[in-house]
């Protein structure tokens, strides 16, 4: 397997740019992934998945693209409907478990709870990797996203509970399981198959293979 590459990735930048510097307008093919994401992280915000509301956030969604357009998100290419599925069922179950959790330690530990900020070098360069990720950490209690470094695909992260460098290492290791169901998921073959065949925690960045 080849290093890692670190080199950073301003050249996406210039990717979404034609010959003129005109930036390149993504079309609804390309949006969609983001639409949903965004109408998903709305829902979830509101705790409310009713017809209305998905409609509004639909209509909430399709403004802040065309307000605030962005590089056309590049796809992998790839999606597994059953691991998709998993992970839905993974994420509503940890978002359950962490709720009592927090809520513990709110009651029996109070202000003696100690928290702590972490970096978390992911594996993949896949930007909508990245980003769901870090929406999942942000939508489960106990953790939020403070800081992304898009050159090196490190989330920076507030975390809750944090005494120890054996804390740490747990926290960054469910960061990681995270990443690794979104790529089970949704990312691209090679970095699907790398994943699978990983035998410890530095698994190269699967840059330019997607």
């Amino acid at each position: 397997m080849p290093t890692k590459n670190l080199k950073p990735r301003d050249q996406r930048i210039d990717d979404a740019l034609d010959t003129s510097g005109v930036r390149h307008r993504a079309t609804l093919k390309q949006e969609w992934p983001l639409l949903a994401l965004l109408l998903f992280v709305w829902c979830a915000l509101w705790q409310d998945f009713s017809p209305a509301n998905l409609i509004f956030g639909a209509i909430i969604s399709l403004l802040i693209v065309t307000l605030f357009p962005l590089p056309p998100v590049v796809l992998s290419g790839r999606m597994n409907a059953w691991y998709c599925l998993q992970l839905f069922f993974w994420f509503v179950g940890q978002v359950f478990v962490a709720s009592f959790e927090v809520a513990k330690l709110a009651v029996f530990r109070g202000k003696k709870t100690r928290s702590g900020v972490i970096a978390v070098p992911l594996r993949t360069d896949s930007d909508l990797i990245v980003t769901t990720v870090g929406h999942v950490l942000t939508l489960i209690p106990g953790s939020f996203v403070i800081d992304v470094d898009r050159s090196s695909s490190t989330l920076y992260l507030h975390y809750i509970n944090i005494e120890s460098q054996q804390d740490m290492d747990r926290a960054r290791e469910a960061v990681r399981d995270i990443e690794r169901r979104m790529i089970m998921a949704i990312g691209s073959r090679d970095e699907f198959d790398a994943i699978k065949h990983e035998c410890g925690p530095n698994l190269m960045r699967m840059r330019g293979k997607k």
